[in-house]
């Protein structure tokens, strides 16, 4: 509100005939803060009504307040930092993963490096990976089934999918029927499809559409350009 209308409004009130209103009070208090420097008794002899104390006078209700502030920061803080620690932790086992991944001969100890880091170091329920009929590879976590209709249904148009699968799609993909919510990542190299990676989690609101997906653009990048590299050294 501007200084001239808080004015307007604040000499209004001086009228005899002008009901008070608390907007009216308020505008009259802004507009004249060295109302209570004239009248500095007025700040402990006020009193107000308190849910728990039943009446408090201005000061300590000002004091509630400052510590409600001091408290509701230092729990922010306490989340950011709980926060940037798990980051920490994440982005560490990200690069221990690329290491051990770039290490890997063949298309199996990728498949197998996967499958040890989500289940053992994440503690998820299972991987899968399903890759196209190029790859010509049978391990335990690729999937043996026909899985393009879950790419096409799920991946046309995004790099990944969140959330959870229809019993036939969670069915085909890791061979048994899941309740919980799943992560697909699309793998493409040269603009080539190749395939996908599926991680399953038995908490159904684990793998969330709003998830950041920096890491695992990064992620999906290396693990396509090794698989294509191993594909390419076999033929």
């Amino acid at each position: 509100m501007s200084e001239s209308k808080a004015s307007s409004k604040s000499e209004a009130l001086l009228s005899d005939d002008l009901p008070l209103t608390d907007e009216l009070i308020v505008d009259y208090l802004q507009a004249h803060p060295e109302f209570f420097q004239r009248n500095g008794e007025l700040l402990t002899q006020l009193k107000l009504a308190d849910n728990q104390r039943g009446v408090v006078s201005l000061v300590e209700r000002q004091q509630q307040q400052l510590r409600k502030k001091v408290h509701d920061l230092e729990e922010e803080i306490t989340q950011l930092m709980a926060i940037a620690n798990h980051n920490e932790q994440l982005f560490s086992l990200y690069n221990d993963l690329y290491l051990r991944l770039i290490d890997c001969n063949s298309i199996a100890e990728i498949v197998d490096c996967l499958h040890t880091t989500t289940t053992e170091l994440l503690s998820l329920a299972n991987c899968r990976l399903w890759l196209s009929e190029e790859f010509a590879v049978e391990h335990q976590h690729l999937s043996s089934q026909d899985c393009r209709g879950v790419m096409q249904n799920r991946l046309t148009k995004d790099d990944y999918y969140f959330g959870r699968l229809q019993q036939s799609e969670h069915q085909l993909i890791f061979d048994t029927p899941g309740t919980g919510s799943v992560v697909l990542i699309k793998l493409t190299q040269a603009k080539q499809e190749l395939g996908f990676i599926a991680i399953a989690s038995d908490d159904a609101e684990h793998f969330d559409p709003r998830m950041d997906t920096l890491l695992l653009s990064q992620f999906r990048k290396l693990v396509a350009k090794l698989l294509s590299k191993q594909s390419d050294s076999n033929k």
